[in-house]
């Protein structure tokens, strides 16, 4: 059966295909899609983790158990995991174990750029990467299998374009894979230093085995053109690039198609450069496979030619090795309208955001999330957003700074207050340590945790939080107020307030913001997008009555796109607009009023 699925799906499918028996993760952007999709097949024990770490320790317990498992992440999901993915390099595994890495050339939805490929090298870790959705399927029913045969992980590297195209599969079934029985041996699983340094000389030995295997398999192939005029030796979506870009000198470009990057092929790639004339590297981001071309000996061009930062696409690469130039091609002649991305109508963050933007005295420290967008103007909170969890982290070095004889702003003028900002699948991922840090390091920054009731960013995944697992099973509901008690913060100190109401807001922040030690503030509204509560508010919306409005734009101070200026007075779009009525709470002349009830 052929269906037209996109990569991640297709991932999905092989690793169900192949007998997966467990499959954790933490959704991020562009690898939320597989665990989603792999939660449908009920032969495979799913779970959303709370991190990373954690879902790359889940899969290898299972493997070392005996179940074939996988664990999936955006790329800088696997910094978070890198601590057990490089002593399982030396462990090995039982069942077949496979890591998907989802990087984000381009940073679409990512706060950086980087190329997971040099973790296979850095690790020493079997790499596969599929160029489409066929592929996909394919090499993760191998990587199982391979990972057994060779006794290692299997790191599996797509992007971007990989994960969310869309292509033809041919569809299998499933092959069952036995449970390997569980043996217990402390000298191969135990890292204790006397069994790693002893594994440390097996990982050499598999180096030179799976050397000579990506030499001769199937995944590191050569199409000869007639001429043999070209080379080009590239991988993943690239390849797909490079044909496109070429595609009218077939016959003088030969490709050397590179799936199994880690390690790289060095004598085919040795015989496939003596039979070219010109040599071409292509590869998005860092030069990954010229490097290491360069180090055979062979002159080749790649990173001089091609951009270092930001996605490829045949006419980049078409300009940049043939020198076509950008001229003739379809333009579109309007001006699409600027979209800056802004928080939500009705979102749960714009209440707190717009009482915090009030002091000028505050640095905020927010993290990864949709709250991340409270910099955007008018709102304008955020002094930092480094990674996940660093709002509470970073705001302890914030704070401790703050307190110090002479620290100020740019201007001389003090900051007197460090307010770190967390969403609650964030805080569940990495800020709890964060929190305890701060409780027992007595820092008096004030923590405020977006509680919205899902993992909202990413698509409305499940989280600790929610009371759900993925594969829509109840399960416990962790408090969140309970939990920072738990961390050490005084009960007295943790305030749950409801973001729509203002006034509570308000008073929730004044009372952090002279609090002189940790202070945590919960909001407690879901998302907006939520489909049960767009239902739920579905007849609300907000009303302005041109003949009170005297268009003074405080209305526009709460950066909600639902509302905007006209001629005659300031306009609500009631298609967009699910009554949370915090713009009728700023407005001084009473013009805006709630219209509507709450569905049952």
């Amino acid at each position: 059966m052929k269906e037209i699925v996109t990569g991640n799906e297709a991932i999905a499918r092989g690793a169900w295909e192949a007998g997966c028996h467990v499959a954790a993760a933490y959704p991020g952007t562009p690898s939320s899609e597989i665990l989603e999709n792999v939660s449908k097949y009920p032969e495979i024990d799913s779970e959303w983790s709370t991190n990373e770490k954690v879902a790359v320790e889940v899969a290898a317990g299972a493997s070392l158990a005996g179940a074939r498992s996988m664990a999936a992440m955006k790329h800088v999901g696997l910094n978070v995991a890198a601590d057990p993915i490089f002593t399982m390099s030396y462990i090995g595994v039982n069942g077949g174990f496979v890591v998907i890495t989802a990087d984000d050339p381009g940073l679409f939805s990512s706060q950086n750029e980087q190329d997971n490929r040099w973790y296979a090298l850095h690790a020493k870790l079997p790499m596969l990467e599929p160029s489409d959705s066929q592929e996909c399927l394919d090499f993760m029913k191998d990587a199982f299998e391979l990972s057994e045969r060779f006794d290692v992980p299997l790191l599996f590297r797509v992007t971007t374009r990989i994960c969310h195209s869309k292509s033809i599969v041919e569809l299998g079934s499933r092959t069952e894979a036995s449970i390997k029985p569980y043996v217990r041996n402390p000298g191969k699983n135990v890292m204790a230093p006397a069994s790693a340094k002893k594994r440390r000389y097996v990982i050499e030995e598999r180096e030179v085995r799976l050397r000579a295997f990506s030499n001769n398999c199937s995944y590191n192939r050569v199409e000869w053109g007639m001429r043999r005029k070209i080379g080009i030796i590239t991988s993943g979506i690239s390849y797909q690039h490079a044909r496109e870009a070429f595609h009218k000198l077939d016959d003088e470009v030969s490709y050397l198609k590179l799936g199994f990057t880690y390690p790289l092929p060095d004598e085919l790639i040795l015989k496939f450069a003596s039979e070219v004339e010109t040599v071409y590297v292509i590869e998005e981001n860092e030069p990954y496979i010229e490097n290491f071309v360069k180090q055979l000996g062979i002159s080749c061009t790649g990173r001089e030619a091609l951009p270092a930062v930001d996605e490829l696409n045949s006419s980049i690469i078409a300009c940049a090795l043939l020198g076509h130039s950008e001229e003739g091609r379809w333009e579109v002649e309007a001006t699409p309208p600027p979209r800056p991305p802004v928080l939500c109508p009705g979102c749960s963050h714009r209440g707190i955001f717009y009482e915090m933007a009030k002091y000028r005295d505050i640095a905020t420290s927010s993290d990864i999330g949709c709250y991340t967008l409270g910099v955007m103007p008018p709102l304008g909170v955020a002094d930092s957003v480094i990674c996940m969890g660093a709002g509470v982290s970073a705001g302890i070095g914030f704070s401790k700074v703050f307190a110090m004889p002479g620290a100020a702003r740019d201007d001389g003028k003090p900051i007197k207050k460090v307010f770190g900002v967390i969403g609650d699948s964030t805080f569940f991922h990495s800020g709890v340590t964060g929190l305890i840090d701060a409780v027992v390091n007595r820092s008096n920054m004030a923590l405020c945790i977006m509680d919205n009731r899902t993992t909202a960013m990413t698509g409305h995944q499940d989280n600790p939080g929610t009371g759900r697992t993925i594969m829509g099973e109840k399960t416990q509901q962790i408090d969140l107020k309970a939990l920072c008690v738990a961390c050490g913060v005084r009960p007295d100190n943790v305030q749950m307030v409801d973001p729509y109401d203002l006034k509570q807001v308000h008073a929730a922040i004044r009372k952090a913001y002279d609090a002189n030690e940790i202070f945590v503030i919960i909001t407690t509204q879901p998302c907006a997008l939520i489909k049960e509560v767009m239902r739920k508010r579905e007849h609300m919306y907000c009303h302005v009555d041109e003949k009170l409005c005297v268009k003074c734009k405080m209305c526009l101070k709460v950066g909600c796109p639902a509302i905007s200026l006209r001629e005659s007075s300031a306009e609500i779009t009631r298609s967009m607009c699910n009554g949370c009525a915090i713009c009728a709470q700023v407005c001084p002349k009473n013009a805006i009023s709630q219209v509507g009830e709450l569905n049952d």
